[in-house]
Order: C-alpha cells, then structure tokens, then sequence
C-alpha cells in the first residue's frame, strides 16, 4: 500500500502504557490517534485525540473506529483474534490476526516454534487429567503454564512431579494449559524487532532482563552476553518474524540454558523491555511501530547509548513501615527528586489512576558511555526509590 501520511487518524486497540508510548509517538509524528479500550481511566486514552470506552467485541464500537482510521494496531497480544479479522475487512490492520493468534496461544506458540526448527523447551500440550498423568517424566521439574491470558508470572506454577502438575491443572480449573520442562537458566535475554510491509527487518541491540516475582524488573542493553549469542538471538528473531509475515513490531524472549538459546515467548506488540529504545536509540520501538503501521520506511535502530531500564511497580507507593488500611501500608507517592536528580536518568511515569502492589506504574532509564557506569548508577536509583529485593 501507499504510506499513510499525517495528519491522517491511526487506531489503537488497547489503553495501557504500550498504547499511550504509541500515542505519543504518533503525535510526534504529526498523526491523530483513537484508542478502544474499555477503561474509563486508560492511559492512552487519556493521551488519545479520541478514546472509545468499549469492550473488544462490541462491534457497533469497531465500525466506529474502521471508519475514523486509516490503519489500526494492538497494544496487547490478547485482543480477540477475530476482532482483528474483523477490522481487516475494512482498514489496514497489523500485525495481522494470524500472526497475533499464534502468539497469544502458548500451545500454538510452542507448535510454531517446533514446526520452524526454533530452539524451545520440550513441552506438552495439556487439555485434560489424563494429559498431566501421561505428561512426559522429562519434563519435570517443568512449568505449567494457561494456554491463553497468562502475563507477568500469572497463571503459572512450577511442578516438581505429575501430582504437582495435576494439582496446579486443577487450581487452573482445567484451563488449556502448556507443559514445559525448566531449564537451567543462566540468565535472560530478549530482542525487539521491526519488520515492515517489505519483509526488511531492523533490530534492536539485544537487551539481558533480570525479573521479580515473574515480573521484568531490570534490562540492560546491550546485553552482558557474547557478541555470538546477540548475534544468534537477532537471527532467530528475524526467522520467527519472516514465518510469521509480521508487520509491526514485536519481542521475542530468550532463555540461556548452559550456553545455549532456546526461545521463552513471543509478544507480537512493542515490549517491556524495549523501553530503553525511547532514551537510548536513534528510533525508539513505538515509532517503528507507527511506522510499521503507515508503511513508512523503518527508521535507525542503532543505539547511541548503553541503557539500564527499571520497572517501578505499585509496591513502592506504599511505605511498609507506616499503617494504612491495608496489609501494603501506607499509600504515599513516592520521592520523585531521588530520581530526578540524576542529570543521565529518563523517568517515565505512566499515568495510571492508582498504584497496586505489582501493577508497572512507570519506569525509569539511565544511559551512560560506558555500560558499566550506566549499571551502577541505575541499581543504586533502584535502591534510593525503595526497590527492595526479595
């Protein structure tokens, strides 16, 4: 197709901070933008020119946004896949349903990733009982994961042996589920991508995550990893991308295991841990999106800065140490100038109504010349904020 150009009117599916980054970026670019989300108090749609407060299938509300659009996207893997078809019968939708319905199935995800020859953890698919009793033994101690939903260590449990596995089936309430067998991890890495309408593909450095709780806590970039293995996590997120034909820009998860890469997960959208793209890279992974989108050229990846991104979550708007009404303690805002102060750290709040323990209310960058100074000033604002480590 022919680029969209401003001031036309781009549509976004889903309200949270991935959606409002779009936002921005897009109105930098000179675009207007709606937002469908069901949240009164969605963070994009406060930023949004339009905000369309309904829920994912409520088909009155997508003719809507069909018609004021000239091209639409997702914020989140979990928007219905036929929502997205839906809309593609009108406007230009990417990523497209097919690739996201991949990507928001674990079982389909690890079934993709097995018919393409991507490194992966052994899994089975768990649909019933008897799946978890005839399950694999290889596979223990493994995970035992919801097929679809599941985000942030949610609706996860590690099993030791097949009652464990059976129990969590259960808790799971017999939701399709995804067995995996736990590798031994070294650490953690993941690349994000563009591709756009071409095939051509532009990556971002390799980012090394570090997670609390089964939430992305700290990323570095570029990774404290051999050139070997950034180099090879690029490749394989570029194969996953092409198998794909995705349009936009996506992240794709690593596990290194003795050495080696073996792939986590697919998020088929912009990234957590991507965010150092905004303060450390010449285009920053919203604005390749919207690009994407509009069929512009992609823009330049290259970092020009080591960056250290780190999630502020809801935890630190409570102070333990003081009463509130509830087990959290009192509910404060936290000491933004601890941060502020820092002349090479980009703070990123994201606009949220209330902070929740374990809900990402922002986050905060640090870029530096030198990597190691970039890491050190970081963990020492991490502390200074009340991150505690658990």
């Amino acid at each position: 197709m022919s680029a969209i150009l401003p001031p036309a009117t781009l549509g976004m599916l889903g309200g949270g901070q991935l959606g409002r980054f779009f936002v921005l970026a897009a109105h930098e670019m000179g675009y207007k933008v709606w937002v469908l989300d069901p949240d009164p108090n969605s963070p994009a749609g406060v930023a949004a020119d339009r905000h369309l407060k309904a829920e994912f299938d409520d088909y009155a509300a997508l003719d809507q946004l069909a018609a004021g659009c000239a091209a639409i996207t997702t914020e989140f893997e979990n928007v219905p896949a036929g929502t997205l078809d839906y809309l593609a019968k009108f406007v230009p939708v990417r990523p497209s349903a097919d690739a996201v319905a991949i990507c928001q199935n674990r079982v389909a995800e690890k079934t993709f990733l097995a018919n393409n020859g991507i490194p992966h953890a052994p899994f089975a698919p768990i649909n019933t009982e008897a799946d978890v009793r005839n399950a694999p033994s290889v596979l223990f101690p493994g995970i035992l994961k919801v097929a679809r939903f599941g985000y942030d260590g949610k609706g996860q449990a590690r099993v030791a042996n097949h009652d464990e596995a059976l129990a969590a089936f259960q808790a799971f309430k017999g939701e399709a589920c995804v067995l995996e067998q736990m590798l031994k991890l070294d650490y953690e890495v993941s690349v994000v991508l563009a591709r756009d309408e071409h095939g051509k593909v532009k990556c971002f450095p390799t980012a090394e995550n570090a997670h609390a709780r089964g939430i992305l806590d700290v990323s570095i970039a570029p990774a404290r990893a051999s050139g070997c293995q950034r180099d090879t996590a690029e490749e394989l997120a570029e194969r996953i991308a092409e198998q794909l034909d995705y349009i936009g820009t996506m992240a794709v998860e690593f596990f290194v295991s003795r050495g080696e890469l073996y792939v986590n997960e697919m998020a088929p959208r912009p990234h957590n841990s991507g965010h150092y793209t905004i303060d450390a890279c010449v285009t920053d992974q919203f604005e390749q999106q919207v690009r994407a989108l509009v069929g512009l050229p992609l823009g330049d990846a290259r970092a020009h800065s080591a960056a250290v991104m780190v999630n502020l979550l809801g935890d630190i708007w409570y102070d333990p140490t003081q009463p509130g009404p509830d087990s959290h303690g009192h509910y404060r805002e936290p000491d933004w100038s601890q941060l502020l102060a820092i002349p090479n750290l980009k703070l990123h709040l994201y606009g949220k109504h209330h902070a929740r323990p374990g809900r990402k209310m922002g986050h905060f960058t640090v870029i530096d010349a030198d990597p190691a100074k970039a890491v050190a000033t970081a963990m020492a604002a991490r502390t200074a904020i009340g991150i505690r480590d658990e």
